[in-house]
């Protein structure tokens, strides 16, 4: 039973109907997230993936629309500094939290006003 898990496949994210694009905007080009070819089958639904390294993330789409404001995705940086400055640079509002002892972190919202922690450890 201790191998039940083995990672992480994917996490979802929903948007509204028809936000595809601002999707591909966000995820793709300012955070530069590889967009993903859905499979054939599910292409209907809407929405859009997207990976980087060995990690997945599906925008869906949802109706009616309540983005996530509490539950988020936590994304690790190495340069946090870095990461605000192109937010900086595209008008993307954050907030700093100084609370985890041990890292740098920030808190933003996706265009469709889902959660999304970005953070560096501190050696």
């Amino acid at each position: 039973m201790d191998h039940m898990f083995k990672k992480i496949d994917h996490v979802q994210l929903t948007a509204p109907t028809g936000s595809e694009y601002e999707a591909r905007e966000f995820y793709a080009g300012l955070l530069g997230m590889e967009e993903v070819k859905k499979p054939e089958s599910l292409e209907v639904n809407g929405g859009v993936w997207f990976r980087f390294g060995d990690f997945e993330l599906h925008i869906g789409i949802e109706e009616p629309y309540t983005p996530a404001k509490k539950a988020h995705p936590a994304f690790e940086v190495d340069e946090l500094d870095e990461f605000i400055a192109l937010l900086e640079d595209h008008k993307v509002n954050y907030t700093v939290d100084n609370q985890l002892p041990n890292a740098k972190r920030i808190y933003l919202n996706d265009p469709f006003g889902n959660r999304l922690e970005v953070l560096e450890w501190e050696e």
